[in-house]
């Protein structure tokens, strides 16, 4: 391979200058990261990564994830000068409202960025997710003679993001996996924003991925272009998950700013930017400048990629030819499309006084879903029989059998949840993660950008309430409702009975820009009779009526979710035996209800019924939105270790109590 040294040196300084450049005009930004990091990124993106800027979503690229997503300036000048629709223009407009180019990358905004990066340790795992997908379509779908999938995942990571717990949790359920093809760059500059990372961080990072099972290659100069390219190749070589750590130098190029702190996060300032400049021999003038024949050098890209989808289109013909079934079984995956008739298993539970737990009537769905919809994908925090998560008649997914579709978190909610959302960006699996509702605070930051990203993630928490019992306050979950309902684009569920945990299923399966999240009992709840109840099928709109006692207009409306309905219905039954006009409503999505138009809200909770009582085992924080001045019966302290039914009594969530709230309302 015949290489201009000098052209590659200039290709080099581009991303360099142009990164420095975006936070310089923005007065705001990261520019440490890019220069440092510049000549690893020239390496990947021009001699290994598989893409196509006028597609970048086409299925079989590369992924590249860059993990320290505040160095973003990096990632947008790649696009840019490699041909994605991102232009120099959006380059200049780093970092302001309605750009496409905001302090960190955000997926489905920019084109070519593959998931939301920023929270350090994030995009370290959600590479891991990606990874797990690739694996396990290529063991479903790839013929001997015939590979449809076969992609690599990259990514640079960083001080940052090896420091953060995440990270350490994915990086060992990777090497437990052998993913082969995951490949990341550890941008060593020994710089954190406090300063040296002697100040806190001074194990051994490369044994540390040793003893995760992971191959550790070390690139002294990351600036070494091939060096860094010969790691590259070794790392396709070997079977485990790759490491490679490229000693750099933070801000490379900045004559007083160069591997100190001050790199890391603030503009150069102009008299260091252009001493920079004038150093490595480019012009001070104009900003944002590329030599033509630099820019032509790296729109290659656009060619080349054309080629890279071609020959994969041509693949994916030839396997239909030969393949036509599971041809017609890939492309219905990869599209994201749903089979026909998928709803026809689920199931219509008969009325039970006893019941089920939610958890359980959860598990009952999820198998019928799962024999026809192959793409579901999942597990459980080492919590799978308690969950209700196990695909019966299936295996694992495992380094021996990536085919399986049950996978092994462990005791890491946290990198679950990001993996969770690597698995989603990638596409062709839908996929689902459990643990108990009171670790949804080890998992929310993952949770929280699935919502912000927009992937159909499926959560499932059981043990929703002090209706756990006997493992007390610790595993009781109490303010975890009413922070979750505070995440935008997340679509929160607390089914009452095991007819609306299927229609909870439903509305999961036919999201598709949104996660949902499932909270589940441990108790058994009766299943309502659905010749006396309203259809669970209500559900959808988030709160419907159960059912109106008396006739005419009710006095009362009693509100509750989850385990709780019950309870309003046995008070309900009181007042109306008392006389009492009342209506019951199921209330297990307050964002769906959100999102119904007002008529139908005031359907259901008509604007002339001030009389109300709320009704739920968790904080009463929000409700207020919905009783106004009326009555909410909740638990704003943390609960009671013993029987369930005990310790409902003792925190006041009782028949008696609902119907004497509702009494002094009415009397």
């Amino acid at each position: 391979m015949n290489i201009d040294h000098a052209l590659e040196n200039k290709a080099i300084n581009a991303i360099r200058f142009l990164s420095a450049d975006g936070v310089q005009q923005a007065n705001s930004g990261h520019p440490g990261l890019p220069m440092g990091a510049a000549a690893i990124a020239y390496t990947l993106w021009t001699r290994h990564l598989k893409f196509n800027p006028k597609n970048p979503n086409w299925f079989d690229r590369d992924r590249f994830v860059l993990s320290g997503g505040h160095g973003s300036m990096l990632l947008y000048s790649l696009l840019y000068l490699t041909g994605f629709d991102l232009s120099l223009d959006d380059l200049k407009n780093f970092r302001q409202v309605g750009s496409k180019t905001p302090g960190h990358p955000e997926y489905g905004l920019t084109p070519g960025v593959e998931t939301t990066t920023g929270p350090l340790g994030q995009g370290f795992a959600n590479g891991v997710g990606m990874a797990i997908a690739e694996a396990h379509l290529a063991a479903e779908f790839n013929k001997p003679d015939l590979k449809i999938v076969d992609h690599y995942t990259y990514a640079i990571v960083t001080d940052g993001d090896l420091m953060e717990g995440v990270a350490s949790e994915a990086a060992s359920l990777a090497g437990h996996l052998r993913l082969g093809k995951l490949i990341y760059f550890y941008d060593d500059n020994h710089i954190s924003i406090d300063g040296s990372t002697d100040l806190a961080f001074t194990e051994d990072r490369g044994k540390r991925f040793e003893a995760y099972h992971w191959q550790v290659l070390y690139v002294e100069d990351g600036n070494d272009v091939e060096a860094i390219d010969q790691a590259i190749k070794k790392a396709k070589a070997d079977p485990r998950p790759s490491l490679i750590i490229c000693r750099t130098h933070i801000g490379f190029g900045l004559p007083t700013l160069q591997d100190t702190a001050d790199a890391h996060g603030k503009p150069p300032g102009d008299e260091e930017l252009n001493a920079a400049k004038e150093k490595m021999g480019w012009p001070t003038e104009p900003r944002f400048y590329v030599p033509d024949d630099v820019l032509a050098f790296y729109r290659q890209a656009v060619d080349n990629g054309a080629d890279f989808e071609n020959n994969w289109n041509n693949t994916v013909e030839e396997f239909k030819s030969k393949n036509p079934l599971l041809g017609k079984e890939f492309e219905r995956r990869i599209n994201g499309l749903l089979p026909e008739k998928w709803e026809d298993q689920l199931p219509v539970f008969p009325a039970d006084k006893k019941g089920m737990g939610s958890r359980v009537a959860s598990g009952k769905v999820l198998n019928a879903l799962a024999n026809d919809l192959p793409e579901l994908m999942g597990g459980s925090a080492d919590l799978t029989p308690s969950n209700n998560t196990w695909i019966k008649g299936g295996h694992d997914f495992q380094a021996d059998s990536p085919d399986g579709r049950y996978i092994r978190f462990g005791v890491r909610e946290h990198a679950m949840g990001a993996i969770l959302n690597g698995l989603a960006v990638h596409q062709g699996v839908m996929p689902y993660g459990a643990s108990f509702l009171v670790f949804t605070d080890y998992a929310r930051p993952a949770i929280r950008l699935s919502a912000l990203m927009g992937l159909p993630v499926k959560w499932i928490f059981t043990h929703d309430s002090i209706g756990l019992g006997e493992d007390g306050p610790t595993h009781q979950p109490i303010e975890h409702l009413a922070s979750l309902r505070a995440i935008p684009n997340l679509i929160d569920i607390r089914p009452a009975d095991a007819n609306e945990v299927t229609e909870a299923w439903r509305v999961a399966v036919l999201s598709k820009n949104k996660p949902v999240l499932m909270a589940l009992s441990r108790q058994n709840l009766p299943t309502f009779n659905r010749d006396e109840f309203n259809s669970a099928s209500g559900l959808s709109k988030g709160a419907y009526i159960l059912k109106d006692y008396g006739s005419g207009m009710p006095k009362l409306i009693l509100l509750a979710t989850g385990s709780e309905v019950e309870l309003i219905v046995a008070a309900a039954q009181k007042l109306a035996d008392d006389g009492v006009n009342v209506r019951v409503v199921s209330m297990p999505s307050w964002s769906l209800f959100e999102a119904q138009d007002q008529s139908y809200r005031d359907s259901v909770l008509p604007p002339e019924i001030k009389n109300r009582v709320a009704v739920e085992a968790a904080a009463s924080l929000g409700w207020h939105k919905w009783v106004g001045q009326g009555k909410i019966i909740a638990i704003d302290r943390f609960g009671e270790s013993g029987p369930y039914e005990e310790v409902y009594e003792e925190l006041g969530l009782t028949v008696d109590t609902i119907y004497k709230a509702a009494r002094e309302l009415i009397d």
